[in-house]
């Protein structure tokens, strides 16, 4: 469910508006951001980012600047500046950009594409804390468990509508097996459920997809054991059970805290799903 804006948000977004559109329209080399991203300029505030650094500094600038003559009556065409990200600018990346400049519809930035569809059964420790790191990015993410009692008050009414953000959907069902079956292709899996038998039960559904993007499950490299012996028995393909991942997480960050597991996994399901890396900002 999306939460409807207050009086008190469409009154600020009033305050702020005309808002002006800054594109990340073409991108040559190392940058701060991928092409696409934007952010939008208003009388004083901004929302998004297009990497920081003197280049944002400078974008804003400009913004404001077309943005009053807009205001004005100058025709509000766009308008397309070209930045190296060198010493010039006091940026270090060695790139290349374009910025394109457009009055925006509203105050609301566009939604990026997803990272990754994930489907995440078990709605514990871990899964809870899971779901908290993975709100602020773009992915989708459908959280299943058996226990609707297990799931958070707020996790069926307060979705994050911010871009950026991710889309949660929260399923309260009996049979969380059938819930593979409606995944699309290249799907991410997660399985942190309470019961170990239900794990297996799910693990072998998921095994048994030829197109699964990436299968993660919680547990020990004796549970992993365990688990690929018996699904082995029960005639799951060797190819099938090299794409499992047992334990989860980024190798070498100590601590058991479900906050820091939940860190470590959404960092690697982040590996997965960009494989290219890219200049940090600022």
């Amino acid at each position: 469910m999306q939460r409807e804006p207050t009086p008190q948000l469409l009154d600020a977004d009033a305050a702020q508006a005309p808002w002006v559109c800054v594109t990340l329209d073409r991108v040559r080399g190392s940058a701060p951001r991928e092409q696409g991203a934007c952010m939008l300029v208003g009388a004083t505030q901004t929302r998004g980012s297009i990497g920081g650094g003197h280049l944002e500094y400078q974008a804003i600038a400009t913004a404001r600047r077309l943005r009053a003559n807009w205001t004005t009556g100058a025709a509000a065409e766009p308008h397309l500046e070209h930045h190296a990200l060198g010493p010039a600018l006091g940026q270090c990346c060695g790139g290349h950009v374009a910025l394109r400049y457009t009055l925006a519809a509203s105050g609301t930035l566009p939604r990026p594409e997803p990272l990754f569809h994930l489907q995440l059964f078990g709605a514990g420790h871990v899964g809870r804390a899971l779901v908290c790191a993975l709100r602020p990015l773009p992915c989708l993410v459908d959280w299943i468990d058996e226990r609707e009692q297990e799931f958070p008050p707020d996790a069926f009414s307060n979705h994050d509508t911010a871009a950026g953000s991710a889309s949660l959907r929260v399923l309260a069902v009996d049979a969380p097996e059938a819930e593979i079956t409606t995944a699309p292709p290249g799907a991410f899996y997660l399985v942190m459920t309470h019961s170990h038998d239900l794990d297996f039960r799910l693990g072998e559904a998921i095994l048994r997809r030829d197109d699964i993007g990436w299968f993660g499950l919680i547990g020990s490299a004796t549970k992993r054991a365990r688990f690929v012996r018996r699904w082995h028995e029960r005639g799951v393909s060797d190819q099938a059970l090299q794409r499992l991942v047992c334990p989860v997480g980024i190798p070498g960050i100590v601590g058991k805290a479900p906050e820091v597991i939940a860190a470590s996994v959404a960092a690697q399901l982040l590996r997965v799903a960009s494989p290219r890396s890219v200049c940090n900002s600022d």
